[in-house]
C-alpha cells in the first residue's frame, strides 16, 4: 500500500482513495475523518479506548496504548500517511513511525509543543512575544521568580495538563510552598508564568502545507469557564488591525517551526492591544470548530489537505458565528430542546448546527459536542445562548 519513507516530507501528494492513519481516536479525529471521508479518503485510528469517537467513522480502530510499538507498526502498515489528533501522543512513537511510514508533521513539532519550556523558547525564536516566564527546579527558584514577577502568577507543569489541569494560580507569595508541593515538589519540570492582565483571549488556526504555503483562519474570541473553553465568537470583537497582527504572528510561528498541518495559536490581548502568545496546539483545535459551518473550508478539511500535500484554499468567513461547547451536564436539556422542536422558536437570522461526538457517557465537565450558531450578528446569538438557560453568555 505504501512505500517506505524516512524523510519528514517530500511534497508528495496523497490523493483521495488513500488511507490516513490517525494517532488518537477522540472527537478531533472523528471530525477529521468526517471531513476526509467526504473527500474520498479511508481512515484507520489507534486509540486505547474501545469504541472511541473516531472509530465510528474510521474503517478500522486499533485498540492499544499509544506507546505500543507493535500497534504503531500495524498502523504504519495500514496507512499511506499518518497524522495525530492530539499532542499527548508519544513523540518517540511518532519518530519510530517516520522510519516506517509517511508522517509529514514529523516528530519535532510534537516534541516541542509537548513541553511548555521548549514551546516558549520556540515561540521566542520566531520573534513572537510570550508572557515572562522562569524555569523552576527548586522552591528557592519559585520564591525568587515570584518576587520578580509579582502576584498573581501561574505555576505550571512543563509537560501534560490541559483544561486547567497541572497548574496552580499563586495569588500571594506565601502560597509558594503549597503550589510547589501540589505540582510535585520539583519531581517534574515546572515553569512559572507572569500573569497577563488580558482584555480578551483569542486564537488563530494556521495551516501550513508540505510546500510551505500558509493559510490562516479568522481569529476567534474565546471565553473560558472553569478553565474549559465555553464559547468562541467570530468575528472576534477586536480592532481589525489587531486581528491582522494575530494572523501575522501565527504565520510567523508556523513558518519558523516548519509546521505541517494545523497549528492553533492561543493568545492574550491586553487592554493596550498588545498580543502575547500563551500556548500552541499542533492539531485541530476546539476554538476552530466554528469553521465547520461558517467558513468556505473547515479546519478539519484544511488539515487533511495540508498533510496530504493538496493545495490550501484561502478560508473565508461566510457568516458571523458563535461556537458553544456542550458538556455532559448540558446534554439532557439540549436534547430535550432539540427533540421538542426548539429550533422553531429561534430568533430570525439564527440557525443552530448541532455536532455531537458519539460519546456514550455524559459526565459533568466532559466535552460531548458543540453548537455552531450562525447568525446575522453575534450579539443576537449570545443573547439567545443566555436565554436558553443552559449556558451563560
Amino acid at each position: 500500500m505504501k512505500s517506505q519513507q524516512t524523510q519528514n516530507t517530500d511534497n508528495r501528494v496523497i490523493a483521495p482513495g488513500a488511507t490516513i492513519g490517525v494517532l488518537g481516536g477522540g472527537q478531533l479525529g472523528r471530525m477529521m475523518a468526517l471531513a476526509g471521508r467526504a473527500m474520498g479518503y479511508r481512515f484507520v485510528t489507534l486509540d486505547p479506548t474501545p469504541d472511541a469517537p473516531c472509530s465510528h467513522i474510521a474503517d478500522r480502530q486499533i485498540v492499544a496504548e499509544y506507546s505500543d510499538a507493535q500497534a504503531a507498526r500495524q498502523l504504519a502498515e495500514l496507512s499511506d500517511v499518518i497524522t495525530y489528533e492530539f499532542e499527548n501522543v508519544s513523540s518517540e512513537v511518532a519518530a519510530m513511525l517516520m522510519e516506517q511510514s509517511y508522517v509529514p508533521q514529523g516528530s519535532e513539532l510534537l516534541h516541542t509543543t509537548q513541553h511548555r519550556l521548549r514551546e516558549k523558547r520556540a515561540i521566542e525564536a520566531a520573534g513572537v512575544p510570550v508572557a515572562p516566564y522562569a524555569e523552576i527546579k527548586t522552591l528557592s527558584d519559585l520564591e525568587h521568580a515570584i518576587q520578580r514577577f509579582g502576584t498573581p502568577c501561574v505555576l505550571k507543569t512543563a509537560m501534560g495538563g490541559y483544561d486547567g489541569k497541572g497548574q496552580f494560580v499563586i495569588r500571594q507569595p506565601e502560597q509558594a510552598g503549597q503550589a510547589f508541593e501540589t505540582l510535585g515538589s520539583g519531581k517534574v519540570e515546572l515553569v512559572l508564568e507572569q500573569f497577563i492582565h488580558f482584555h480578551k483571549e483569542i486564537s488563530v488556526i494556521a495551516a501550513r502545507g508540505t510546500d510551505g504555503s500558509i493559510r490562516t483562519f479568522p481569529p476567534a474570541e474565546n471565553i473560558h469557564v472553569n478553565n474549559i473553553l465555553h464559547l468562541s465568537i467570530v468575528p472576534a470583537r477586536i480592532p481589525q488591525e489587531v486581528a491582522a497582527e494575530a494572523q501575522k504572528l501565527a504565520e510567523a510561528i508556523a513558518s519558523s517551526m516548519n509546521a505541517v498541518g494545523l497549528l492553533a495559536v492561543e493568545m492574550f490581548l491586553t487592554p493596550e492591544n498588545k498580543l502575547y502568545v500563551n500556548e500552541l496546539a499542533p492539531r485541530p483545535h476546539n476554538s476552530g470548530h466554528y469553521t465547520q459551518d461558517a467558513c468556505t473550508v473547515s479546519q478539519f478539511e484544511q488539515h487533511i489537505r495540508a498533510v496530504c500535500g493538496l493545495p490550501l484554499p484561502k478560508p473565508t468567513l461566510l457568516t458571523p458565528v458563535v461556537m458553544v461547547n456542550v458538556l455532559g451536564e448540558h446534554m439532557q436539556p439540549l436534547l430535550n430542546w432539540f427533540t421538542n422542536g426548539g429550533e422553531r422558536e429561534l430568533p430570525e437570522g439564527l440557525r443552530v448546527n448541532l455536532h455531537l461526538y458519539g460519546k456514550e457517557e455524559a459526565k459533568t465537565g466532559r466535552k460531548m459536542g458543540h453548537l455552531n450558531i450562525t447568525c446575522d450578528d453575534v450579539e443576537t446569538a449570545l443573547q439567545w445562548v443566555q436565554q436558553l438557560g443552559v449556558w451563560e453568555a
